[in-house]
């Protein structure tokens, strides 16, 4: 027999939807009695961005099964909000907060980087690493791949809606209400170790003639041994992010 219900999908969860499908009620017809989460990821949402689903106007988790005539209203991930009273789908959200980048996202994982962020990438990971390590190391998974967000495995992940990668580093600071967080060459862009502060005698003789003569802070990585000081490209850069950043 086939039942129907109304579903009404709110903010950035529009992105994953057809144009006629965005803020607005529609008809989700099914057979049997569907998890409200199976529902939720037919229709073409990411259960992991979803944080809040109401029905007929009371909360409840992903388990809840469907019956006919239903009104389901589902919510984006609320980090920016405390909304502690209501039944939340995931963990409460991380402050110290670590990212996994997937593959496609090498730009961005160094600009996180740059910009103080705790973000493993690899060229060759796949999406099984991916997922492992996001479990093991609670860290939130970034992907411009919504099909490994729908991996029921996956607690924690970010389906980015730029391609480009100065406005996802926007996005994601933003996304993630990390502004206040930001701190500028404290992680190496290179390995994610941290960076300390050197004295410019340390490391001279591992520099250009022209840096020793302009440059007098310097620091080092200390996983990779990489030295970094602030030059005008790295202005530059600063800037771009800043630009972006909400």
């Amino acid at each position: 027999m086939n039942y129907s219900a109304k579903f009404r999908f709110y903010e950035e969860l529009n992105d994953f939807l057809p144009a006629g499908r965005r803020k607005v009620s529609f008809t989700y017809s099914f057979s049997g009695s569907p998890t409200v989460k199976d529902a939720i990821e037919a229709i073409g949402i990411p259960h992991v961005e979803v944080d809040m689903i109401l029905l007929n106007g009371s909360t409840v988790d992903f388990s809840y099964r469907l019956k006919d005539n239903d009104d389901v209203s589902v919510y984006p991930v609320f980090e920016s909000f405390d909304i502690s009273s209501v039944t939340h789908l995931r963990e409460k959200p991380l402050r110290d907060i670590k990212f996994i980048a997937d593959v496609h996202l090498g730009k961005l994982a160094r600009y996180l980087r740059f910009t103080g962020f705790d973000t493993i990438y690899r060229n060759d990971y796949d999406d099984i690493e991916i997922i492992s390590l996001s479990q093991k190391e609670q860290r939130v998974i970034l992907t411009r791949d919504k099909g490994i967000l729908r991996n029921r495995l996956v607690t924690r992940g970010y389906w980015l809606r730029s391609q480009d990668p100065i406005e996802q580093i926007g996005e994601v600071i933003s996304r993630f209400d990390l502004k206040k967080q930001v701190s500028l060459f404290s992680r190496c862009s290179l390995c994610n170790s941290l960076l300390t502060n050197v004295k410019k005698d340390e490391v001279k003789d591992m520099l250009l003639p022209k840096t020793v003569m302009y440059y007098d802070d310097f620091k080092i990585c200390t996983g990779c041994n990489k030295i970094y000081w602030q030059g005008t490209h790295c202005d530059r850069l600063i800037k771009l992010i800043e630009k972006h950043i909400k």
